[in-house]
């Protein structure tokens, strides 16, 4: 079977010639495969005649079509179809009461279309857009499955569900108030004081909900779907905008409503590790983004996403990507940075903004070093990166001169420049009124043009099918990508500052990205500060750390940098949570709370790292 899919926004048929009706073998054997008729704004592909020779999508200027031959065992597994030539979803994750289900896969891959299947916002039409079935036609597709008994259940309505969006930031535009009212009204279940502590909402509760920030709406919005008394609770990336702490006491809080009251409980989730902390169950969705997503049979979560870092299913034929993500003991996470060419040397700094104070310990930075910034939200980490990033541009640093220069120079006069910087903020602004490949081109120059910038950049960042468009059009993965490849396309850059590279963006790419960043770091021979929440990511791009601690919003100390080891056990003493390496991928995993392994690595004061490679 074959799948066509034509995006809308980059067809142009009269700029383009309407070559993919020019050029297809079929329409020239006079058969319609392809076609456009005067009340039709974008071509038609019929897939029953398409024989998937992919001319079309080559010989199309503008990117617009995807054309994926697919095993014929898919046809019977068809779930959703938006219409006419768009992404369609295959199969859907089972729910089961009592254990929660995840969910992982890339952007645009059709997770949050699964969640609002379930949630009853859509309902499927199994492939028919144009004449959808009943429901007892959808009973009966998914007879002998759990879900059979779930849509029997939604059909009737005797299935209350809740939803939390993925979008939190929408949150103000459909609710206003304060949010000790906003709550007050949804609470079903008469939990609104445990709530109110676990989540720290104390602080925000007589703020406006139009005033809170992404790390507060994400809270509120967590609060308002746990408090609700439903039978079925989804979460779509409950976790972004938190910090690590934040994320653990929301995985127990949404772990608590199948250990305790047996609710059926699905969640959508990037942080690996979260996932592995809060699922059960996770069932993997790949495919092709925007064009089609297949999701795979129910695995229990350690198996499964073993399965996903390898990039493989065994037990479905699949391999959906070429390389495994390899997790290992680094070195540094033992026995620190070795390098020592310092690039970056700043003394005792402090800030104060308004009520809050911040006290920054003196540290250096050598060449090819990531350091990556950790603690809670509110202490300080972007005030940090503002002002490392101002001192930095103030400082000379020594010019590296060649034999010739030597030779006409003084040899006990240094040539010096000013050090330079490059930053990604934490709030992608977005300022600029032009499309991503003139950005680029503006910042790296004559670079961009080289196949080095191709390799590095471009392609490890999936950028070739948005160069031609706007910033303004983009989707927040789109955006962060963006954002991190115009930073590093700052070639004379000596010092890199980036806050939360890895926000906005699905599992895999937050792992390639950030292993990206740290290579072409250490290639460069440049340095960089990363603040990152995700502990997967730390891991994966981090030589060293600076470890926050104070109270959120009062005040914030950081430590100099540290080996991560010592980093992770100072951090997550603070938190209470101890991690130890998955035996086959190596992968961090948390454990349960006061579990045996738990109680065995806080006696032994080893949070994170619990046996060392030599």
């Amino acid at each position: 079977m074959r799948i066509a899919v034509l995006n809308p926004d980059r067809c142009k048929p009269k700029d383009s010639g309407k070559v993919c009706i020019k050029y297809c073998p079929v329409v020239r054997t006079g058969v319609d495969c392809i076609y456009i008729k005067d009340d039709m704004k974008y071509p038609h592909i019929v897939e029953s005649l398409c024989t998937g020779c992919g001319i079309c999508v080559k010989k199309c200027p503008f990117h617009a079509l995807s054309v994926v031959n697919l095993p014929e065992e898919l046809e019977t597994d068809y779930i959703h179809r938006y219409g006419k030539d768009t992404f369609v979803l295959f199969r859907l994750p089972p729910l089961i009461p009592g254990k929660i289900v995840g969910i992982i896969g890339p952007n645009g891959g059709g997770k949050s279309t699964a969640l609002k299947i379930l949630a009853g916002e859509i309902k499927p039409n199994l492939g028919d857009y144009e004449d959808s079935p009943d429901w007892e036609e959808i009973i009966r597709h998914f007879r002998g499955s759990e879900l059979q008994a779930y849509f029997q259940q939604v059909s009737e309505d005797q299935l209350s569900v809740v939803a939390k969006p993925q979008y939190i930031t929408n949150l103000p535009k459909v609710v206003g108030g304060e949010v000790s009212e906003l709550l007050e009204k949804v609470d079903e279940r008469g939990i609104l004081n445990e709530i109110k502590e676990r989540l720290n909402l104390e602080k925000i509760w007589e703020r406006d909900v139009k005033v809170l920030s992404g790390g507060e709406l994400q809270r509120v919005s967590i609060a308002a779907a746990i408090l609700r008394d439903r039978d079925v609770y989804l979460f779509d990336e409950p976790s972004s905008f938190l910090d690590v702490r934040e994320r653990l006491e929301m995985a127990k809080l949404i772990r608590k409503l199948v250990e305790q009251e047996n609710k059926i409980v699905g969640v959508v989730e990037h942080d690996l590790t979260i996932c592995d902390y809060i699922t059960d169950l996770i069932c993997i969705l790949y495919g092709l983004p925007g064009v089609y997503g297949i999701v795979s049979h129910v695995h229990n979560t350690n198996a499964g996403l073993n399965l996903y870092l390898r990039g493989e299913l065994p037990s479905e034929n699949i391999r959906f990507r070429n390389e495994p993500i390899v997790f290992d003991l680094t070195p540094e996470a033992t026995e620190g940075w070795k390098s020592s060419e310092i690039i970056f040397e700043y003394p005792e700094l402090s800030k104060d903004l308004g009520d809050f104070s911040l006290s920054v310990s003196p540290g250096k930075l050598h060449k090819g070093e990531v350091i990556g910034l950790v603690g809670r939200n509110g202490l300080g980490k972007t005030t940090l990166l503002n002002l490392l990033s101002e001192y930095a541009a103030q400082l000379d640093i020594p010019k590296e001169r060649t034999a010739d220069q030597g030779e006409k120079e003084s040899e006990d006069k240094e040539q010096e420049i000013k050090m330079q910087i490059a930053l990604k903020p934490q709030h992608l602004k977005i300022d600029y009124d032009g499309t991503v490949e003139l950005l680029l081109k503006e910042v790296a120059g004559k670079a961009f043009h080289t196949s080095l910038y191709r390799s590095e950049i471009i392609r490890p960042y999936g950028l070739e099918n948005i160069l031609d468009h706007y910033l303004k059009d983009l989707s927040g993965g789109e955006l962060q990508k963006t954002f991190i490849a115009e930073t590093l396309s700052h070639m004379d850059a000596n010092l890199i500052f980036m806050d939360e590279p890895s926000a906005f963006l699905d599992s895999e790419s937050r792992l390639v990205i950030t292993k990206n960043i740290k290579r072409i770091v250490k290639n460069r021979k440049i340095s960089a500060f990363i603040v990152e929440h995700d502990i997967l990511a730390v891991d994966f791009l981090s030589d060293s750390l600076i470890v926050f601690s104070g109270i959120p919003g009062v005040r914030g100390t950081t430590s100099a940098p540290v080996n991560l080891r010592y980093g992770m056990n100072k951090f997550l003493k603070d938190v209470q949570v101890t991690f130890r390496r998955d035996a086959k991928s190596l992968r961090p995993r948390v454990n349960k709370m006061d579990s045996e392994l738990d109680r065995k690595q806080k006696a032994m004061g080893e949070y994170y790292y619990t046996s060392i490679k030599k």
